[in-house]
C-alpha cells in the first residue's frame, strides 16, 4: 500500500524509461575513499536491464559487479550519475522513499539467505508484505509456495531447513510481492551444486512464466548459462555481452577477462 508522501515524491522523480528496460543507469559512478585510498568501483556506467528478462552480471573479483547491483537496487548511494526503476529516478529519493521502493517494487535475494531465524519459512516469505501492511494474494501466494516445493515446510524456523530450502524460501520471499525487478546477488553460493540448480530453475520459470524480472551477480559460469544475457564488468565498466549464452561460452569470455 503506497502512501501519498512516496507516490508523490516518485512522480517528481519520474522521467520515461527507455522501452522495454526494467531498471537503467546513465553514468554511474561510484567512488570509495580519498586521495590515495580512493577506489574508483563504477567508472561512468551506462547500462539497462531488459524487463521480463533474467540477467546475469558477470567479471572478475573487483570488477564491480556487487558493486553495481547494490546502486541499481538502492542498496547504495550513488557518486554520480543516475539509476532509475522503470520511471522512478531512485539515485536521488530520501531514504523513507528508498525503504518503501525497495518494499513494494522490488525483491531481493542474498547468497546469505537472510531470513529471521525466530520465523517460520511462512512468516519469512510474507515479512515484506507485513511490514508494509499489505495482505499477500492467497492465489498467488499458494502458487509461489507450491511452486517452490515449500507446501509441506511452512511452519518450520530456517534452523530446520537445509541451505537449498532456505533459499527457495528466499526466493519465494521475493516473489511473493510480485516486484517490478528482483536482484539476487550469488544465490547459489552457499550451496551444493543439485540446490543451486534447483534455485536457477525456479528464477528461470520466474521469467519464463510469470514473466518477472531478475538481475542476478554471480561467479559461476553455468549459472550464468541460465540467463537470457550475460553482462561482463571489468575494472568498473561493462566490456561486452552474451546472448542466450552457454557455459563454455562464458568460461571463455571469463578467461580473456582476466588475461
Amino acid at each position: 500500500m503506497t502512501d501519498t508522501t512516496s507516490a508523490s515524491a516518485a512522480t517528481e522523480h519520474a522521467t520515461s524509461p527507455p522501452t522495454g528496460l526494467a531498471a537503467h543507469a546513465t553514468g554511474l559512478t561510484k567512488i570509495y575513499g580519498e586521495g590515495n585510498t580512493q577506489v574508483v568501483a563504477l567508472d561512468h556506467v551506462d547500462i539497462g536491464f531488459q524487463a521480463g528478462k533474467l540477467t546475469a552480471i558477470m567479471g572478475p573479483s573487483g570488477s564491480g559487479k556487487s558493486t553495481l547491483l547494490h546502486c541499481m537496487a538502492g542498496l547504495d548511494t550513488v557518486s554520480e550519475g543516475q539509476t532509475r526503476v522503470g520511471d522512478t529516478l531512485i539515485s536521488d529519493l530520501s531514504d523513507k522513499e528508498l525503504t518503501l521502493l525497495r518494499r513494494e517494487r522490488l525483491g531481493f535475494i542474498f547468497q546469505s539467505f537472510n531470513l529471521v531465524p525466530t520465523l517460520t519459512a511462512e512468516e519469512n516469505i510474507l515479512l515484506p508484505l507485513m511490514l508494509g501492511g499489505r495482505e499477500a494474494d492467497a492465489d498467488w501466494a499458494t502458487t509461489v509456495v507450491e511452486s517452490l516445493q515449500l507446501d509441506e515446510r511452512l511452519h518450520h524456523r530456517p534452523a530446520e531447513l537445509s541451505g537449498g530450502q532456505q533459499q527457495r524460501v528466499a526466493v519465494a520471499r521475493a516473489l511473493v510481492s510480485r516486484p517490478d525487478i528482483i536482484f539476487a546477488d550469488e544465490p547459489t553460493g552457499n550451496l551444493d551444486s543439485n540446490s543451486g540448480h534447483e534455485v536457477l530453475g525456479f528464477l528461470r520459470r520466474a521469467v519464463d512464466d510469470w514473466g518477472q524480472t531478475v538481475v542476478m551477480v554471480t561467479h559461476d559460469p553455468g549459472a550464468a548459462s541460465y540467463a537470457d544475457v550475460v553482462i561482463f564488468l571489468r575494472d568498473g565498466k561493462p566490456v561486452g555481452d552474451l546472448v542466450s549464452p552457454t557455459t563454455d561460452q562464458v568460461i571463455d569470455r571469463i578467461k580473456e577477462l582476466e588475461v
